[in-house]
């Protein structure tokens, strides 16, 4: 009996929709991390979305809301990789949507599209690449506490909060750094071109602008919001349909409590707490 409520449902539902024109919705909320955990966008969690949304023949145009403060930059690529190759592959223009952010990482995948429309708050660009940690060593010296480090390989205790920083290492990290800053910095050339309105030594220094103001230095193309600009372009007789994640058919849930789990959660989260706050959201 459920079976045949859910069919005359779908079917009803395709009935209303006839005459509509559809436009499948990808939305790409999160930090860019290649951990396999709720909140987090990889290419494996991502790939399965955007297969489905550019399979729909009918759809004029796939369209992308991206929200995200960045992380990892070899799955920012990735999954900036993938929306273009299934974009040619379909031949489907992309249109990005900015909501509070596209910066970093989320900048990465937003250049994917083949126009990027912003909020004029949403916060775009972070074009750069960060290392960060700690030092403890004074905080040893003072317990009285020493730490034996013991390697194969003159560079392979490089980061380690626990000895102090060399020269070496910092020239190292920062040529690391440097390398896929040019990654970066390439593909928003490639995919941007002669739409950039500012010098390199503007845009290229990991700073972040309004909505507005990118739209200034072309680093995006317009204001609006996905109802407004799909409205106007494809008419009113819209149906928007979002693309989510399916649902396990037989999904029982997880039992029990793991002090391990618990502290890889909050660390986690901390952690993706500290990427939104550096934006001030």
């Amino acid at each position: 009996m459920a079976e045949l409520t859910n069919g005359r449902r779908n079917w009803l539902q395709r009935f209303l929709r006839q005459g509509k024109t559809t436009i499948p919705v990808v939305r790409l909320h999160g930090v860019i991390a290649a951990e396999q955990r709720q909140g987090r966008l990889n290419i494996a969690t991502v790939n399965p979305l955007l297969e489905r949304a550019f399979a729909i023949k009918s759809a004029p145009a796939v369209a992308i809301i991206v929200n995200s403060p960045g992380g990892s930059p070899v799955q920012s690529r990735l999954i900036g990789k993938r929306i273009r190759d299934l974009a040619d592959q379909h031949g489907k223009p992309v249109l990005v949507f900015v909501e509070d952010a596209a910066a970093s990482g989320g900048y990465f995948i937003a250049i994917a599209g083949d126009e990027i429309i912003v909020d004029p708050s949403s916060i775009v660009g972070s074009i750069g690449v960060i290392m960060a940690g700690f030092g403890f060593v004074g905080a040893l010296d003072k317990l009285g506490i020493e730490r034996r480090v013991h390697t194969a390989g003159n560079n392979k205790s490089t980061l380690d909060p626990f000895l102090p920083e060399k020269q070496s290492d910092i020239d190292r990290i920062k040529q690391f750094e440097l390398d896929i800053h040019q990654v970066f910095i390439d593909a928003v050339k490639s995919r941007r071109g002669s739409k950039l309105k500012a010098p390199d030594e503007q845009l290229f220094t990991g700073e972040w602008w309004t909505g507005s103001r990118g739209v200034e230095l072309g680093l995006v193309d317009a204001l609006g919001d996905i109802h407004e600009v799909l409205q106007t372009r494809y008419g009113k007789d819209l149906n928007l349909k979002i693309i989510a994640p399916k649902r396990p058919f037989f999904g029982i849930p997880r039992l029990g409590f793991s002090a391990q789990t618990f502290a890889t959660d909050v660390s986690a989260t901390l952690e993706d707490r500290a990427l939104w706050a550096r934006l001030g959201l």
